[in-house]
């Protein structure tokens, strides 16, 4: 595929530097359940494959919390850690927007909620598969479009109740139907889209919004309201929270959604590319499509 070379800029939606404040000043940068649960389910994903990775690379917004290593059918490997936002020692960065990895040719790149925080996907993506040996893999998560969804209602209603209109609070996702196409779109061969859905359970809607503030993960958004947020409005949202997410026992739900994407690049001769969107079960099928290792 034809590929300009140099893009114009997309419209800069994500306050970065306000993200790296807020991850730089979580009271416990350990105590993070959604990371947590995105590398248990890249360590079962990495199990699926029969290959050995000499070169990979794994990216997160705070690389201290990436693993140093991964074991695959083959057995284990060592990553190289890039933090897109917060560094570490002995750790090296890059722009998240357009990644600059310290391996140009790797097997594997591994993309750890990183994603979210990124304007132009379609570009990233791009880069990704240029820093990829053919036949390397790139696998990647990222929030899906669900996610939040009863805070995101919650909100809106509390804003046209109390304001009579209503701004962004809670960030654009990421569909799997439009992660299958962005693959595609990049380059990758056997694209491969999934979805592993969660039900957060709290105690109360302040506890959800306590948790998304303990986490960093609060409005990233450039054009976020520079409006106060009232006790009112906050109470207001809470109310229509408990409304919309009310569980037996009074505790309240939140949706987690996380969007898995894995593709290939390609090798000669090309591989036959699968059509847009979930059209898999999961990495072992389309593993099982490529050539022996």
């Amino acid at each position: 595929m034809s590929e300009p070379a140099d893009r114009s800029p997309p419209p800069a939606l994500f306050d970065r530097q306000l993200v790296a404040r807020r991850l730089a000043a979580r009271a416990r940068p350990d105590a993070d359940f959604v990371t947590a649960l995105v590398l248990d389910d890249l360590a079962e994903r990495l199990a699926a494959v029969q290959r050995r990775f000499d070169r990979a690379v794994i990216v997160g917004p705070n690389a201290s919390l990436l693993p140093a290593g991964g074991r695959t059918g083959k057995g284990p490997f060592d990553f190289v850690r890039i933090g897109s936002l917060i560094e570490g020692p002995g750790i090296v960065a890059t722009d998240p927007e357009r990644p600059r990895l310290a391996t140009e040719q790797c097997d594997l790149i591994v993309s750890v909620l990183d994603m979210q925080i990124v304007d132009d996907l379609p570009g990233y993506l791009i880069d990704v598969r240029r820093h990829l040996r053919p036949d390397g893999l790139f696998l990647g998560a990222a929030p899906g479009g669900n996610s939040l969804t009863e805070l995101r209602r919650a909100w809106l209603a509390a804003e046209a109740e109390m304001t009579g209109g209503a701004v962004p609070r809670v960030v654009p996702m990421l569909d799997v139907r439009d992660a299958g196409m962005l693959l595609q779109r990049a380059g990758f061969a056997l694209p491969v889209t999934d979805i592993e859905t969660h039900l957060v359970r709290y105690e109360t809607p302040l506890a959800v919004m306590a948790e998304l503030k303990a986490l960093g993960a609060s409005n990233p958004l450039r054009e976020r309201s520079n409006r106060p947020v009232t006790r009112r409005l906050l109470q207001s949202a809470a109310t229509h929270y408990a409304d919309i997410a009310s569980e037996p026992g009074g505790r309240v739900r939140a949706t987690l959604e996380i969007v898995w994407m894995a593709g290939w690049a390609p090798d000669k001769p090309r591989p036959r590319r699968a059509r847009p969107g979930p059209a898999r079960s999961g990495l072992a099928d389309a593993r099982a499509d490529r050539p022996g290792d």
